[in-house]
């Protein structure tokens, strides 16, 4: 008999520690891997004292019996569910260099889904979710478990348990009190659990303020009730394309572990736009996103708003903020929208003002996918070319082109083919084949580095490619990124900044923004100036509106 016993001591012992560290790990596991301490020294991270575990047991040696029981069940359910939140907030800092928001992120998932299809394949990227799903569901029924049996174990040892909560409380009292620190400044006194349980029940009452914020500011607007003829005075009768480049961001200029290729395509665009008789200036924007959501700051940059979420989103393009695509419109120029990601109704289209958008199936494209990116960025530019630019006796034009082959996962990356060879684009049939799969990239975060630098290079040489062939004296070019790439490339320090470059043949068109001291290239400087991505609508307008005029 004695072995059953000594068996089943040793069981309870086992389980006890177990649910004990499961618990405890939850309490201190922070929200972001940069906030473990540097080196060899995470290990420290594991002296600390969670104040919620302290007050838990407190709470739940005094309570009855008849209610500790489904108290302890409660904590362990919203423990579990923080937990989940937190290991979701580390993913979304390593992609997106910012937590979850739980009321506003949701639909972010479908855009992860599909990138891991993109880069691991649908079976794959079903078997992730499922296992990320399932995990999430056995995290928080282990931690209704662990509580529920941490409580059982102190209840019947409440002759250590209360000397125990004693010891720890007077200790985490002191610590906090004198601030004490580890390696890599985490305090020992730790409020993790707290903070985040804070953050989550405020994240709603937090973003209704916002939005009631953001929709005032959104309606003052100073240019919104402007005619027509005293809006973009300067460039009457010019042809204007504004392009976003996907993911071309400060480190690709600037980070020297990646950014020969980038470097090389710029050089050569200048050499390529000075033959053909255009200039540049260059500075930088600070995105309000990074690592994705490209929407978020295609509209920072046309409406003059801070959109950094989805409910600022939504509420944006249900007002009738002035765009600067609408801006042109309202001075008499054609406006389209050259969107190749578009592939679903877009009503967004009518907030901007375009006179037409050019979606996937506009682009009458029949070559192969290129992984999240419809369609090479060089043929969309020949597309551009065909349906608009080269239209005889049109009017002047305004295009805001997105450019997608620098997209994650940045492979496979084509090559520049002769403007003549692009066809219906079945001519890149053959060259996707031979290419590196995303899978086979993202095996190795050097190589990941490298992909996505080719494809900057490559989605620039597009864009001054065309211009330098086909741009005539009245074109002025306005190309940015719209946000830094994922962590993996740039590391969770990164900045939002992103490259903004304007291009053109007429001088007076420089001579318009001679105070922004921007570099005469289409590399900025490393001491371009920095401005936050919302002031550009309102800096573009007032220096090629009347008031902008340097005579």
């Amino acid at each position: 008999m004695s072995q059953p016993k000594s068996y089943r001591r040793v069981v309870r012992h086992v389980t006890t520690g177990f649910a004990a560290i499961l618990v405890f790990l939850a309490l201190i596991l922070p929200d972001q891997i940069t906030r473990l301490p540097p080196g060899n020294h995470w290990q420290t991270a594991l002296l600390r004292i969670p104040i919620e575990a302290l007050l838990a047991g407190a709470v739940l040696l005094l309570l009855p019996i008849r209610w500790r029981r489904w108290t302890a069940a409660t904590l362990g359910l919203v423990l579990g569910a923080l937990t989940v939140i937190k290991l979701v907030d580390i993913g979304f800092y390593a992609i997106l260099a910012r937590r979850f928001d739980p009321v506003l992120d949701w639909t972010l998932f479908d855009d992860g889904f599909n990138f891991l299809i993109d880069s691991a394949g649908r079976p794959s990227a079903t078997a992730v979710a499922i296992g990320a799903l399932l995990g999430a569901v056995l995290l928080i029924a282990g931690m209704t478990w662990a509580m529920l049996r941490l409580t059982v174990v102190a209840a019947g040892n409440r002759r250590l348990a209360w000397p125990g909560l004693g010891v720890a409380g007077v200790a985490w009292v002191a610590l906090f009190l004198t601030g004490y620190q580890l390696i890599g400044g985490i305090p020992v006194a730790s409020t993790a659990a707290a903070d985040l349980a804070r953050d989550t029940a405020l994240a709603l009452p937090k973003d209704l303020a916002d939005k009631r914020k953001f929709l005032a500011e959104a309606q003052d607007d100073a240019y919104r009730d402007r005619p027509g003829d005293q809006l973009l005075t300067a460039l009457r009768g010019k042809d204007v394309v504004v392009s976003f480049v996907e993911s071309y961001g400060r480190d690709a200029v600037e980070n020297p572990a990646f950014n020969g290729a980038v470097l090389t395509s710029l050089a050569d665009g200048d050499k390529k736009l000075a033959a053909a008789g255009f200039a540049a200036r260059s500075g930088f924007l600070t995105s309000s996103t990074a690592g994705g959501g490209s929407w978020l700051a295609h509209s920072t940059f046309l409406s003059g708003m801070w959109v950094n979420n989805e409910s600022r989103y939504r509420s944006l393009v249900a007002t009738d903020r002035l765009t600067l695509t609408r801006a042109f419109k309202n001075t008499g120029h054609r406006t389209v929208g050259m969107e190749p990601g578009v592939i679903f109704a877009w009503p967004e289209g009518s907030f901007y003002g375009y006179d037409q958008v050019y979606d996937k199936q506009a682009f009458n494209y029949h070559g192969p996918q290129l992984s999240w990116s419809p369609m090479p960025d060089q043929f969309v530019m020949s597309q551009f070319q065909k349906q608009e630019y080269a239209k005889p006796n049109r009017g002047p034009l305004l295009a805001e082109i997105t450019l997608t082959s620098s997209h994650t996962p940045w492979a496979p990356v084509p090559s520049m083919l002769d403007w003549d060879q692009l066809g219906d684009g079945s001519v890149y049939g053959p060259m996707v084949k031979s290419a590196a799969t995303p899978k086979e990239v993202w095996k190795d975060d050097a190589r990941i580095r490298t992909e996505y630098a080719r494809s900057i290079a490559y989605s620039v040489d597009s864009l001054i490619g065309w211009a330098a062939k086909y741009g005539d004296d009245n074109l002025v070019m306005v190309f940015l990124g719209d946000h830094q790439p994922a962590s993996v490339v740039v590391g969770q320090t990164a900045s939002h900044d992103v490259p903004i470059t304007i291009v053109a043949k007429d001088p007076k068109v420089f001579d318009r923004i001679a105070s922004w001291g921007w570099t005469s290239s289409v590399k900025p400087a490393a001491d371009a100036p920095v401005w936050r991505m919302d002031t550009f609508r309102d800096r573009f307008l007032t220096a090629f509106g009347p008031e902008g005029d340097p005579h």
